[in-house]
């Protein structure tokens, strides 16, 4: 099976605000970027969905995957194995239960490991996603992050 790297950011204006994500996902030559913006969402929630949806774009399984993320929130959660004692305890009290789960249900079809990376600082694939997460969460194409704006009681 292929070797996988996915570089993801996710971006808020305003935390809670519009929001968006980016991923670039590279498996030898071949590259795909990926980006959502959301009229009202949170930092957090970017940066995981952008990890689910790089995930979920992945047609075969078993892969060998790298997700390389500026998210300790997102890297720890699941490198520290956090997301799994959650999962035991129905995600009580933790934020994002709808995303962790979806989380849950595509990591197990490929070896994933996560590196995390520091931001802004010079990694050209990081600043790309950033890119794209900054234009989605700025631009006219949003939808909605329905689960959120339900429990956060946003109206629009």
């Amino acid at each position: 099976m292929a070797e996988i790297k996915i570089y993801t950011d996710g971006s808020s204006r305003g935390n809670p605000g519009p929001g968006g994500y980016g991923a670039v996902m590279l498996s030898g030559q071949h590259r795909k970027e990926l980006s959502q913006g959301f009229r009202y969402t949170t930092n957090n929630r970017m940066e995981l969905l952008s990890v689910i949806v790089a995930l979920e774009t992945i047609k075969k399984i078993g892969n060998t995957v790298i997700v390389y993320s500026d998210s300790k929130y997102v890297v720890d959660a699941v490198e520290k194995k956090w997301v799994f004692g959650w999962e035991k305890k129905g995600f009580k009290g933790k934020k994002n239960p709808d995303l962790w789960k979806r989380f849950l249900r595509v990591y197990p079809r490929n070896s994933v490991a996560f590196q995390w990376v520091r931001g802004h600082d010079g990694n050209t694939l990081n600043e790309r996603c950033d890119s794209l997460a900054v234009d989605a969460a700025t631009g006219a194409d949003m939808m909605n992050d329905t689960v959120f704006e339900l429990e956060s009681g946003f109206t629009g």
